[in-house]
């Protein structure tokens, strides 16, 4: 099996813009690829998964990634698939993401010489003329067909700013300038940028001729991922200082039973005979193939050592035994009152609960327990001496926190 057949079977692929020469690039090692990430956090999430590991996959077989920074884009916000507008960041900031951001994809994509590539749009784009552009770049691009693309039509609902109409001709642009000064041929992105990447293909195509090789080709399920990266109690990042490798193993090994398989093939780097081999499972065995996948997509973020910790701890919990390596929720003294704390605060402190009005619905419907015994009064409520060598609080069957009081 090609590396470009792997890619459609893992189901990867959706559109593409030419499909017989992309997968002879690809198959020969010849695609120098790109894959923005735009920096509006200092971490990146489970949502970026998909897009490193495809990054991943495509140098272990000979071809060139080049991880591009949105430095200058992230100045203005993509509008794909939001009802509102960004919050504008400071440059400060956006310099401080982008850093953090290169220290996380190091662990998927080496980027020692000649092998991969990580660039800033800010380069190109913060020292741009205005009417220099508007006359070079204008003229290749329809007002009509730009409102008829998808990334814009929930925008206009509520009003496009002129700011973020600017995004898909920023977006075409840099893969015309990172044609020209990198040789990128090849671009990747979710299917939510369509629009912005066949805006690309054709900026190339009319500024260079017809037969400049670019090609355009999204991921099946990359706006999906982006929704993978959130949970009820928030984002799951890729830093350990935001989402703990404990819980991070803990997300993937609670998906949904539908998603286990599709995850498999897409994420991980097991052999899909494997994977295929998982189909028929049911039951236990099910559980099983979410703790691989939990365990395999650790070891990729995390490394081998956190994964293993962090499975020991899953299934010490799930045994009823005391886990070392569980989130920790510790309480200061101002967290008691008149030396005690309920325990719908305990819920909301520790993260189980996003607010008290759910802590008090999860209490009520029998949802919570602290040690193993259920909790049944919204009142019931713990001293420090208590909690003073921790107790394990659950909510429902796959949440639970070690909180303690310090």
């Amino acid at each position: 099996m090609t590396i470009y057949e792997e890619l459609k079977a893992r189901g990867l692929l959706a559109q593409v813009t030419n499909e017989e020469e992309i997968s002879k690039m690809v198959n020969e090692g010849k695609a120098v690829f790109y894959i923005g990430f735009d920096p509006t956090a200092d971490s990146l999430h489970v949502g970026h998964f998909m897009a490193l590991c495809l990054m991943k996959r495509l140098q272990e077989a000979g071809n060139k990634p080049i991880a591009l920074i949105g430095g200058g884009t992230a100045m203005i916000g993509d509008p794909s698939g939001r009802s509102d507008m960004r919050q504008m960041m400071t440059g400060e900031t956006i310099a401080h993401n982008c850093e953090c951001f290169k220290n996380q994809m190091s662990r998927f994509i080496d980027f020692s010489e000649g092998k991969a590539m990580m660039v800033n749009n800010a380069d190109w784009l913060l020292d741009l003329n205005y009417v220099d552009f508007l006359r070079e770049i204008g003229p290749h691009f329809s007002v009509n067909r730009m409102l008829s693309a998808e990334c814009y039509k929930q925008r206009m609902e509520k009003g496009l700013s002129f700011l973020e109409f600017n995004y898909m001709i920023m977006q075409s642009y840099d893969f015309y300038e990172l044609f020209q000064r990198h040789g990128c041929n090849m671009q990747f992105g979710g299917d939510d940028q369509w629009s912005n990447m066949l805006g690309g293909t054709e900026l190339i195509r009319r500024k260079l001729g017809k037969d400049a090789h670019a090609m355009t080709i999204t991921l099946l399920l990359n706006s999906e991922g982006k929704k993978m990266g959130k949970t009820q109690s928030g984002a799951v990042w890729l830093d350990p200082e935001k989402t703990s490798p404990f819980d991070f193993f803990q997300y993937w090994r609670n998906i949904a039973d539908a998603d286990v398989l599709k995850c498999l093939r897409m994420l991980t780097f097991l052999p899909l005979s494997q994977i295929d081999e998982m189909d028929s499972w049911e039951g236990s065995q099910l559980n099983e193939a979410k703790e691989i996948l939990a365990y395999e997509l650790t070891k990729l973020v995390h490394g081998e050592e956190e994964a293993e910790k962090a499975k020991k701890s899953a299934r010490e919990l799930f045994t009823g035994g005391n886990a070392e390596n569980m989130p920790l929720c510790e309480l200061n003294e101002a967290d008691f009152t008149d030396g005690s704390v309920d325990i719908l605060t305990i819920l909301q402190k520790s993260g189980l609960a996003p607010s008290r009005s759910e802590a008090r619905r999860n209490v009520e419907q029998g949802g919570v327990t602290v040690e193993g015994e259920t909790v049944n009064d919204i009142k019931t409520s713990y001293t420090m001496e208590q909690l003073a060598d921790g107790a394990v609080v659950r909510r429902g069957k796959k949440k639970f926190v070690k909180v303690i009081a310090k």
